[in-house]
């Protein structure tokens, strides 16, 4: 039972008459003790539910990331698994007499090479007669044997008149069977060398004249049509100086474009559209920027189609809201203590960017500008639209040559039908992740040796 308690009660009552106490109820202790007990209870249901969910969120993160890894290791162990081969090369070990009867020492270029190499396959295999077979057996070695064995004479000159032995790349289907990828266990007409040729190929592998060594051309050569003789070389010179073009002109441009925004732009309606509209470009799908680069720099300007300096010009374009916004994020992160400290002693608004505010934001822009580097070197729509996508041979030697670049030389062997063009686009594929994993791991260091925490 609840205790009562009286309180009396005042009204204006004429003089002699009495007051009327009043009963008001209170709650007993017993109750208050059982009341705060359900709170509690409904709490420590509610605690549990709660930690329930937290528990149950953090196994669906740690999922998530676990699947999202095993998806990246799958990728980067098929394409290891594809390419690793590349980067090795099949050999062919030839003796071969360098006739001064047919090597003028005073034109050593207008000799037939290849003759050469194919009368010292005859000389190996003196039992083939027929035509058909001649050309397969001169299939074994590469056309590239001829450059190797004029390259060799032109360093040698003294072993004219001499046999000479001299190891030449391989043909790519040799390649593919010293490698594995062509199978001697399926039947003739499913692979690439019949029996008779493959027993060749045994005989050069009896004599030790066959063996297997770095592929030093894939990474000095240009492109070819033959997939013993393709290399990056080529691809990595135009992206090299693609990205030179790409980063002198986004870099001092971008840098500019956030201190005036940030430090100088009045708050206006006219800024209010500039921000906007760089932050729209960040998210337009980069083929459009090769449209507009195919119709300004090439149509209209008349620049030379498929050069380095066109597609710096196109890649310029994207990556500048990039750098854009990642410096102009490096500028708000610097207190405005810095500012006004550098005001307060008398500095003008531009020594104090200059000498205190930018300073201070460098590592943040530099940061943001080799991530889209690093963005412009995974690139390949854009340089499509504007001609990079050609047959290159020769390796460009300035801004202005023909040249193509790492994606899109990836995106031609791709293409290819041939089996050692395959393992060649992995390998290159490797490579453009090594200078992606590279330049991203030198944008880290970067943060994590400048960078300053207020």
């Amino acid at each position: 039972m609840n205790n009562i308690t009286t309180e009396p009660t005042s009204f204006n009552l004429p003089t002699g008459i009495a007051t009327v106490p009043t009963a008001v109820p209170t709650p007993g202790p017993s109750k208050a003790r059982g009341t705060q007990a359900r709170t509690m209870d409904i709490v420590n249901k509610g605690l549990a539910r709660r930690y329930r969910s937290e528990r149950r969120f953090k196994r669906l993160g740690l999922s998530a990331i676990l699947l999202s890894l095993a998806f990246l290791g799958v990728l980067f162990i098929s394409i290891f698994a594809n390419g690793y081969t590349a980067f090795k090369q099949t050999f062919i070990q030839l003796e071969v007499f360098l006739d001064p009867l047919k090597i003028d020492k005073e034109d050593l270029g207008a000799a037939n090479y290849m003759g050469l190499v194919k009368k010292s396959l005859t000389a190996d295999f003196p039992q083939i007669k027929s035509r058909a077979d001649k050309r397969k057996l001169y299939g074994l070695v590469s056309t590239g044997a001829a450059f190797d064995l004029q390259d060799f004479v032109q360093k040698n000159r003294h072993e004219i008149g001499n046999t000479i032995q001299i190891w030449v790349p391989a043909d790519d289907d040799v390649d593919m069977l010293m490698k594995g990828h062509i199978s001697r266990d399926v039947p003739e007409i499913e692979r690439r060398m019949n029996d008779t040729q493959i027993g060749w190929v045994d005989d050069l592998l009896g004599q030790s004249r066959i063996k297997q060594e770095f592929n030093t051309r894939f990474f000095t050569g240009g492109d070819s049509r033959e997939p013993e003789l393709a290399g990056i070389w080529g691809a990595t010179c135009g992206s090299l100086y693609t990205l030179l073009v790409t980063l002198c002109l986004s870099f001092p441009i971008g840098i500019a474009t956030a201190v005036y925004l940030e430090e100088f732009a009045p708050t206006n309606r006219w800024t209010d559209v500039v921000e906007v509209n760089i932050n729209n470009l960040a998210a337009v799908p980069s083929i459009v920027f090769g449209l507009l680069g195919l119709a300004l720099f090439l149509n209209f300007f008349g620049l030379p189609r498929s050069a380095p300096l066109v597609g710096g010009l196109v890649l310029t374009l994207m990556t500048l809201p990039t750098i854009i916004i990642a410096s102009r994020a490096s500028l708000k992160s610097v207190p405005p203590s810095i500012r006004e400290a550098a005001l307060g002693i008398g500095a003008s608004k531009t020594q104090m960017v200059a000498h205190h505010v930018l300073p201070l934001a460098m590592p943040g822009m530099l940061t943001g500008t080799i991530i889209g580097m690093a963005q412009a070197l995974g690139e390949t729509a854009p340089l499509l639209m504007i001609g990079m996508v050609a047959f290159i041979v020769d390796i460009p030697t300035g801004f202005t040559d023909p040249a193509t670049v790492l994606p899109v030389q990836i995106f031609l062997w791709a293409d290819s039908p041939e089996r050692a063009f395959l393992e060649k686009t992995s390998a290159a594929i490797m490579v453009l992740l090594c200078f992606l994993v590279a330049m991203n791991g030198l944008a880290v260091v970067l943060r994590k040796k400048f960078e300053r925490r207020w």
